[in-house]
């Protein structure tokens, strides 16, 4: 009689960090890996997919590498909140409001980040709020394999960089909320939304920046 076949043995959460590490390692240089493929109204979500929410592409499973090759370039810091977005997604918010006086600091920064919040005042929840900041790669590391091995967010490996994101339902309106965040070239875009999702809204601004 043959010995009975161990179950297969799941991922750990170290090892899951770990993927992200090579992940985000790859997207600064490794040629090791191939980059994967790639909040609507003021009261109604968008039935397209939206673009800040969940892909469905794979996460990426290369193993790290101990020596990753920089080759980060600079990246000019964008000022206006409009000239990152395709027409195409500006369509989609069409006349959501762009930073409204009342809701905290918006529009290009001292330190040379930008933010920028899509939201009609008259909405409960409704809004879209973007902030473009340096980062380095140490400090993107901490903060990407945080929210994969604490928060359960997705990460994966498109254009060049390291995309994670969660979608979760809001705790007062029957809404999604959720946050996308892109990282690359020492260059991080952080979306929080609400019920306001544009198709293409995340790798429009990517191809703005770095393309």
């Amino acid at each position: 009689m043959s010995a009975p076949t161990s179950p297969p043995s799941r991922p750990t959460p170290l090892r899951h960090g770990m993927m992200l590490l090579a992940a985000l390692g790859l997207a600064c240089g490794l040629a090791a890996c191939a980059p994967l493929g790639s909040p609507s109204g003021s009261e109604a979500s968008s039935s397209s997919p939206a673009d800040p929410s969940p892909s469905t592409s794979a996460p990426t499973t290369a193993k790290p590498s101990p020596s990753p090759t920089a080759t980060t370039k600079a990246v000019k810091m964008p000022t206006d909140c409009r000239e990152i977005l395709s027409e195409e997604v500006l369509t989609q918010l069409g006349e959501t409001p762009l930073n409204p006086e009342n809701f905290g600091p918006t529009g290009a920064q001292p330190d040379g980040s930008l933010i920028c919040l899509w939201r009609d005042p008259r909405a409960d929840t409704t809004y879209l709020m973007t902030t473009i900041s340096e980062m380095n790669r140490g400090p993107a590391l901490d903060l990407l394999n945080g929210l994969a091995a604490k928060e359960g967010f997705t990460c994966f490996t498109p254009d060049n960089g390291t995309r994670c994101e969660k979608e979760w339902a809001n705790g007062t309106y029957p809404v999604t909320d959720g946050r996308t965040l892109f990282w690359r070239d020492d260059v991080l875009i952080d979306t929080k939304y609400s019920n306001l999702a544009p198709s293409g809204y995340t790798s429009s601004i990517v191809a703005h920046l770095f393309e």
